[in-house]
């Protein structure tokens, strides 16, 4: 299951408190203060990480913490400081305080970290207060309490290039062709509920990215149908492919097709239009469908591949060209 949503609760850990402890040698009856200080709290960290593709855990448990610092000890020992915790998240992860609603972090590679919530300082021991009025001080500070936080999590997908179009445009099918991944085909709009990632390895060297969108119609830029909480995947995808029935099956004319998809991204955010997208006719092996191709050419005034994605036809030729504008892409 794709979850690209989650609130959750941390916690840093508190101080520990400073110690009021006093010198107890032989020999030496009035020892002075030897209370040591609290440790410092354990932070709450998070971290990106290219093993995982959800934030499924983060829905399953909402609620974190670190853990906090020791008591100050004798002997002016100082106390344990609490050990951080660290929290893998996908790449793509971005992090609000879900109070105020302010930007904390975008998470976009492998390793990447950011302190989320602060552990509280250990309190001083007594030690620390002695002067020349106060020989024997019997006062130590509690530690401060560690930060707590309400975070909202957002995943947009990293892909090199998303693969958009109409619902049963073929986008999954065309996903499942090309790569190992298995997402779920059908005749019905909306079978892609989340989106799916696809590695396909064009050679020794070379492996892209790709991810299946669900499909969009007019008026998604507003949320309808699965509307703009998928749109905003698109913006982690260095590249497009658009994909279009030219088969002559489909209800909507492919030239309307193109322009519904184009618009809506536009939409959305004008950026992304702008984005390098590769055009692509699908299911070529229909009747009928090198000239609704031809004619969808002519509307977009740039080469469109002909593929189909069912039997294989024309993909080496689309990967190429995906390959040329990633390789482009800013």
């Amino acid at each position: 299951m794709f979850i690209d949503q989650a609130i959750i609760k941390v916690k840093a850990g508190d101080g520990g408190d400073g110690s009021v402890s006093f010198r107890h040698e032989k020999y030496v009856p009035y020892g002075g203060p030897d209370g040591g200080d609290g440790g410092n709290g354990g932070d709450v960290i998070f971290r990106g990480s290219d093993q995982i593709s959800t934030l499924l855990d983060f829905n399953r448990q909402p609620e974190y913490a670190a853990e906090s610092g020791a008591r100050g000890g004798i002997a002016k020992r100082t106390g344990k400081s609490g050990e951080d915790l660290v929290l893998d998240v996908p790449l793509g992860t971005t992090i609000y305080d879900n109070i105020t609603g302010l930007q904390m972090r975008d998470i976009t590679q492998a390793g990447q970290t950011v302190v989320v919530a602060r552990g509280g300082k250990g309190g001083r021991g007594n030690t620390r207060f002695k002067s020349a009025t106060n020989q024997a001080p019997r006062t130590a500070e509690a530690g401060l309490p560690g930060e707590e936080r309400i975070l909202r999590l957002e995943l947009r997908l990293i892909a090199d290039a998303g693969i958009v179009g109409l619902p049963n445009a073929g986008k999954s099918t065309l996903l499942g062709k090309v790569s190992a991944a298995r997402p779920k085909i059908s005749n019905h709009p909306f079978t892609t509920l989340f989106p799916n990632l696809g590695i396909v390895e064009l050679d020794a060297d070379t492996r892209i990215v790709l991810a299946d969108m669900p499909g969009l119609i007019e008026g998604a830029h507003t949320g309808r149908g699965l509307g703009d909480e998928f749109l905003r995947h698109i913006e982690r995808t260095r590249g497009l492919i658009h994909l279009v029935d030219v088969s002559g099956a489909s209800d909507t004319d492919p030239i309307r097709a193109y322009d519904t998809v184009r618009e809506e991204i536009a939409l959305y955010n004008p950026t992304l239009a702008e984005r390098p997208t590769v055009v692509v006719a699908n299911k070529m092996d229909m009747d009928g469908a090198e000239e609704n191709a031809a004619r969808l050419e002519k509307h977009v005034g740039a080469t469109v591949i002909r593929i189909s994605a069912l039997t294989g036809k024309g993909l080496r030729e689309l990967l190429g060209q995906v390959k040329a504008i990633i390789g482009h892409a800013k």
